[in-house]
């Protein structure tokens, strides 16, 4: 089952780093890393036998984390017209 996780793990790292070319990309990935952290979290917290409530403080925290993202993307979107984050530069503003 480690391994499962591990595997899932670095696959998620390899795809943030392999695709930087769209943002909705990587934030898809960003999303599926903390998918997997949590449940290794949940895991490693049921083997432990205790609470927990510190599962739902990391999910409020990846739902925040998705939604400052998603504020991002569609700012983003609004200005440049694409998701590429190559077209964005700090000279344009």
């Amino acid at each position: 089952m480690y391994m499962f996780i591990i595997l899932m793990f670095l696959s998620g790292i390899i795809s943030y780093c392999l695709v930087h070319s769209h943002l909705l990309i990587m934030l898809f990935s960003l999303e599926y890393l903390v998918l997997v952290l949590l449940l290794t979290l949940f895991y490693y917290l049921m083997f432990l036998g205790v609470e927990s409530y510190f599962i739902l403080f990391f999910m409020v925290f990846a739902v925040c984390e998705g939604a400052l993202g998603l504020g991002v993307l569609v700012n983003l979107i609004r200005n440049h017209g694409n998701d590429y984050l190559m077209s964005m530069s700090i000279l344009s503003w």
